[in-house]
């Protein structure tokens, strides 16, 4: 799932390589994370990311049923440097919208109480407008009727499950960019 898929990306960006295998079913699974060694001294100890980037940190609310999925992204983004906050049905997130005022949320579409549809039209009649706000649609949910209820209900973006971490980021950082 997006568990594997966010250490696969994490593990490249440090240079590594992640394989799977397995015996067959009801075998296990062993999971092999090699990453380069470095020759000489150690280096000096780097600022942590959050540190080095808080200029450009933004303040982005996760919004996911799968509370796995949901705690992942957040880790990823901040070691990316951003600050996160965690919702887990369309209620909730928009109950968080309100109070944390989020400069991006990441909006999972199939949520318990109301989906992430109707918590994207309700975010965005409480944020009067834009107001700088960057809704995206994060969903296994990727048919063109996806998306265009996706874009009808308010967001900006719509991206299918898994995502590309990387993609993920520039999107974010043309967000920064744009808003700032």
């Amino acid at each position: 799932g997006i568990g594997l898929a966010l250490v696969k990306d994490l593990v490249a960006l440090h240079g590594g390589t992640v394989a799977v295998h397995s015996a067959g079913l009801g075998r296990g699974s062993e999971f092999e994370v090699r990453l380069p060694m470095v020759d000489g001294a150690p280096a000096a100890t780097p600022a942590p990311v959050a540190e080095a980037s808080a200029a450009q940190s933004l303040r982005i609310l996760v919004v996911d049923d799968n509370r796995d999925a949901a705690q992942s992204l957040a880790f990823l983004l901040q070691i990316a440097g951003h600050e996160t906050h965690l919702a887990h049905d369309g209620l909730e997130a928009v109950a968080a919208a309100a109070q944390l005022r989020p400069e991006v949320i990441l909006l999972d579409i199939g949520l318990p109480k109301i989906d992430g549809y109707e918590a994207a039209r309700r975010i965005r009649e409480q944020q009067d407008g834009n107001n700088g706000l960057m809704l995206v649609a994060l969903t296994g949910w990727g048919q063109e009727e996806d998306r265009r209820r996706s874009t009808q209900a308010g967001f900006d973006a719509h991206l299918v499950k898994p995502v590309e971490t990387g993609a993920l980021m520039r999107m974010l950082a043309a967000h920064r960019l744009s808003s700032r």
